[in-house]
């Protein structure tokens, strides 16, 4: 069992109240749970989960009764003991509806306690108070207990208010919804029972399989205006990405998946369980997600700086970044890699890491983000092969362009290229040698032959620069994209040489393929192909 505590109610198999999760102090879906007389509690721990409710003030006294029609909770109208001979109490008689049935006797028989308005209270405080010699006893607890039942009686009312409004904006029966995070998928009204079902089954099957909270589609659509463009704060491959406040003024991005995208549901699906499971300061952070018929949708933290290849492919922006930043953005991604290839509870192959898959938080640590495309590898497996390469060109690994063989030795020969981007404020395939027809790459590598690896540095970094770190980093970008995959170093080899002054590095060979000359619209698109004919080995 995992997650945050919360309590359901069903009939049969049908779910038809949900009590939102518990977040240490109230159920964040029932209100006025802590009123001042009665203690509200949850228990979870590795043997049990429980909750308890109870009446810590002894001279008050709460009864809800839960009609079975309806399933709400409902205040009664009156109530009395039920004498039986002897005088001792043994049941009680409630009135629902109308007051019937009842006697007025000469001597006392019975007390009956009655169902008041609030104002009604308070005149009999008044009049009690006025006649202070005369007061009887019992009217400070029948006040008691009827602005208790009030407060509850409030509380129900704004839960069906709710639940109404909720309703008429989604069409959709309140039974198959939750309190805090419901799914937004539609219900069409000529759907027939078996079909509601179905979907019902299918919607419950989706939530938990991604283990994740579900945002409502008008939640999102409140957020972002409608998706205006004004709201509009990036674009991939997988479709537009969205700035958005929520009602509680959380900022948050919105990711959402492209009907044309190379990305379908089963990456959407993908991603999500991937990311859910995937905690580090240098990965994105996963808020949840939105899936509304055709609508898929993530929801992430909103990071300030948006990505890294709008600072350093940007005339302007790339003098903003001096040397110290750009090198702990390096070390950053480079630690987050690690944690995805070593140290997370399962082996994460990215598969298309670049400089736009990098965000940048308010304060420029760097967070790695889409895992569309990752893959989760098992056991003491290190390699992997696909029919279907996707990715991006300039970052693809030869092997993996070539022969649609990956590993994490894939995703260092991208980690390589996007050092040297970072380093140059170039990018690999959108700068060549116009004599030798070379690539970032190749550009580099021959350089460093030629022991001219400062040449590299970009010249709109501003401030001090340690070129003793600097010529560190290109040698390990080097390394780190040799052609041959064995060559490669680990990403807990590649952390310790950044890190350490006293590291001796071996010497690189040469980069592994030379991609020769393309455009910018070459660079941006994701490559979507299949290495081989037939359908005998796919990836999945």
């Amino acid at each position: 069992m995992g997650g945050l505590p919360e309590f359901f109610l069903f009939r049969g198999p049908e779910r038809i109240y949900a009590s939102g999760p518990w977040n240490g102090v109230v159920l964040t879906g029932v209100q006025n749970l802590n009123a001042e007389g009665y203690t509200f509690k949850v228990v979870s721990n590795a043997e049990e989960t429980y909750y308890a409710y109870y009446v810590s003030d002894p001279s008050a006294l709460s009864r809800l009764i839960l009609d079975g029609a309806t399933g709400q909770l409902q205040s009664c109208t009156a109530y009395a003991g039920a004498n039986i001979s002897g005088g001792v109490s043994h049941g009680c008689v409630v009135w629902g509806v109308d007051l019937l049935d009842m006697r007025q006797y000469p001597v006392v028989v019975q007390d009956v306690y009655i169902r008041l308005a609030r104002f009604e209270i308070d005149a009999l405080k008044a009049a009690a108070n006025s006649q202070r010699p005369k007061r009887n006893v019992a009217i400070p607890v029948v006040a008691t207990i009827f602005g208790v039942l009030l407060m509850v009686a409030v509380a129900c009312c704004y839960f069906l208010r709710t639940k109404a409004i909720t309703k008429r904006q989604t069409g959709m029966p309140p039974s198959t919804r939750g309190d805090v995070f419901p799914l937004g998928v539609r219900k069409h009204s000529a759907l027939s029972t078996a079909q509601d079902r179905q979907l019902n089954e299918s919607r419950m099957s989706s939530e938990k399989d991604l283990e994740l909270p579900l945002f409502d589609l008008e939640v999102i659509l409140a957020a972002t205006d409608n998706f205006s463009a004004d709201s509009k704060i990036g674009q991939g491959g997988f479709g537009p990405v969205y700035m958005a406040k929520l009602e509680d003024g959380q900022e948050v991005a919105v990711k959402r998946l492209s009907k044309k995208s190379v990305q379908g549901v089963v990456e959407f699906k993908n991603e999500v369980k991937l990311i859910a499971k995937l905690q580090h300061r240098n990965l994105v952070r996963l808020l949840g997600c939105c899936i509304d018929d055709q609508e898929r949708m993530l929801v992430y933290e909103f990071m300030h700086n948006n990505s890294l290849d709008t600072f350093i492919f940007d005339e302007g922006k790339r003098k903003l970044l001096g040397w110290k930043n750009r090198f702990e953005i390096i070390l950053g991604i480079a630690r987050g890699l690690l944690y995805l290839h070593e140290d997370s509870r399962v082996r994460i192959i990215h598969r298309d890491l670049k400089a736009s898959n990098v965000l940048l938080d308010k304060n420029m640590i760097p967070k790695i983000s889409d895992f569309g495309i990752a893959r989760m590898f098992g056991g003491d497996q290190t390699t992997a092969y696909t029919t279907k390469v996707i990715g991006t060109y300039g970052y693809m690994s030869p092997e993996y362009a070539m022969d649609g063989v990956f590993s994490m030795k894939s995703d260092i020969y991208s980690f390589g290229v996007l050092v040297l981007e970072i380093v140059t404020g170039k990018k690999n395939r959108g700068f060549y040698d116009d004599e030798l027809d070379l690539s970032l790459l190749g550009y580099s590598w021959k350089l460093w032959k030629e022991g001219e690896t400062a040449d590299l540095l970009d010249e709109a970094m501003a401030g001090s620069i340690d070129y003793s770190v600097v010529l560190r980093c290109i040698q390990v970008a080097l390394l780190c994209v040799e052609v041959h995959p064995k060559n490669r170093p680990l990403m807990s080899s590649v952390v310790m040489m950044l890190s350490s002054e006293n590291a001796t590095l071996p010497e690189p060979n040469e980069p592994g393929v030379n991609i020769g000359r393309s455009t910018d619209t070459d660079y941006s698109q994701t490559h979507t192909g299949t290495i081989f004919t037939g359908d005998a080995m796919n990836d999945r």
